[in-house]
């Protein structure tokens, strides 16, 4: 069988440079410099016509399917951020040092304004191609009472919106 090559559809323009500048996660902002969501866009690629977006815009959310550009290797086993040391099987974690380094965010869509999407609540660098994105669809996409493995345990015990927090504080780039 052969394999499909990707490219990108796009590019996030992000204020983080580095991945200690972002948050953990898209709602987990605590230990970035200004503690709150910010916003950020992305550019579609000039390859693409801009009817690939049409009827975007009645969206709240999207998924963003990306490369962890800058990830360099992986291993089997990670030592999360958040919960007690010890290391986890990278499948069962959200570590950017995968087999396959593709991500996946759900973000808030702020405006589609012809080949720029404005998005709210990035966890992602400036600079990360983006692979596809899909609408995020509350009936198919959220299920608030599935168990989350180990992190129900970390969850009762630091809080849901906790964050590791940084060795030095992050700060979003101008």
């Amino acid at each position: 069988m052969e394999m499909p090559s990707f490219h990108p559809i796009g590019f996030v323009r992000s204020p983080y440079a580095k991945r200690m500048d972002a948050p953990h996660q898209p709602t987990v902002v605590a230990g970035t410099e200004s503690g709150a969501v910010v916003e950020a866009t992305l550019e579609l690629d000039a390859a693409l016509p801009e009817t690939v977006l049409r009827d975007l815009a009645g969206f709240d959310r999207i998924w963003l399917v990306f490369l962890f550009h800058l990830s360099e290797g992986w291993a089997p086993l990670v030592q999360p951020p958040r919960g007690p040391k010890g290391k986890r099987g990278v499948l069962a974690t959200r570590s950017p040092h995968r087999p396959n380094p593709i991500g996946l965010s759900c973000v808030e869509l702020v405006a589609v304004e012809g080949r720029t999407l404005r998005l709210r609540g990035v966890d992602l660098l400036d600079g990360t191609p983006v692979l596809d994105i899909k609408p995020y669809v509350p009936y198919a996409d959220a299920f608030p009472q599935a168990r989350a493995g180990w992190i129900d345990a970390v969850d009762a015990a630091t809080g849901v919106h906790s964050a590791p927090g940084p060795k030095k504080p992050r700060r979003a780039t101008k």
